[in-house]
Protein backbone atom coordinates (compact mmCIF):
# COMPACT_ATOMS: atom_id res chain seq x y z
CA UNK A 1 0.00 0.00 0.00
CA UNK A 2 1.12 3.22 -1.01
CA UNK A 3 1.40 6.31 1.52
CA UNK A 4 -0.73 8.14 -1.17
CA UNK A 5 -3.16 5.70 -0.18
CA UNK A 6 -3.09 6.04 3.59
CA UNK A 7 -3.12 9.90 3.65
CA UNK A 8 -5.84 10.00 0.68
CA UNK A 9 -8.29 7.53 2.78
CA UNK A 10 -7.69 9.94 5.82
CA UNK A 11 -8.25 12.93 4.38
CA UNK A 12 -11.31 11.60 2.88
CA UNK A 13 -12.74 10.15 6.38
CA UNK A 14 -11.85 13.87 7.40
CA UNK A 15 -14.06 15.05 4.82
CA UNK A 16 -16.74 13.08 5.99
CA UNK A 17 -16.74 13.94 9.28
CA UNK A 18 -16.35 18.01 8.69
CA UNK A 19 -19.45 17.17 6.33
CA UNK A 20 -21.44 15.62 8.80
CA UNK A 21 -20.71 18.01 11.41
CA UNK A 22 -22.07 21.22 8.65
CA UNK A 23 -24.65 19.18 8.18
CA UNK A 24 -25.82 19.40 11.78
CA UNK A 25 -24.88 22.69 12.29
CA UNK A 26 -26.35 23.95 9.44
CA UNK A 27 -23.20 25.43 8.86
CA UNK A 28 -22.74 25.33 5.00
CA UNK A 29 -19.36 26.29 4.74
CA UNK A 30 -17.95 23.46 6.69
CA UNK A 31 -19.93 21.22 4.56
CA UNK A 32 -18.26 22.57 1.32
CA UNK A 33 -15.03 22.56 2.87
CA UNK A 34 -15.95 18.54 3.68
CA UNK A 35 -17.00 17.61 0.40
CA UNK A 36 -13.69 19.73 -0.96
CA UNK A 37 -11.48 17.11 1.36
CA UNK A 38 -13.66 13.95 0.38
CA UNK A 39 -12.60 14.64 -3.50
CA UNK A 40 -9.00 15.54 -2.63
CA UNK A 41 -8.63 12.35 0.02
CA UNK A 42 -10.71 10.01 -3.32
CA UNK A 43 -8.12 11.07 -5.83
CA UNK A 44 -5.07 10.92 -3.60
CA UNK A 45 -5.99 7.41 -2.72
CA UNK A 46 -6.49 6.82 -6.46
CA UNK A 47 -3.33 8.16 -7.01
CA UNK A 48 -1.52 6.03 -4.76
CA UNK A 49 -3.39 2.98 -5.75
CA UNK A 50 -1.59 3.98 -9.53
CA UNK A 51 1.81 4.31 -8.27
CA UNK A 52 1.13 0.95 -6.05
CA UNK A 53 0.24 -0.81 -9.12
CA UNK A 54 3.12 0.89 -11.59
CA UNK A 55 5.41 -0.29 -8.83
CA UNK A 56 4.31 -3.69 -8.76
CA UNK A 57 4.32 -4.25 -12.72
CA UNK A 58 7.74 -2.66 -13.32
CA UNK A 59 8.65 -5.55 -10.84
CA UNK A 60 7.22 -8.45 -12.55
Amino acid sequence: MHKDEVKGAAKEARGHVKDAIGKVTGDDKLRVDGAADKVEGNVQKNVGKLKDDAADALKK
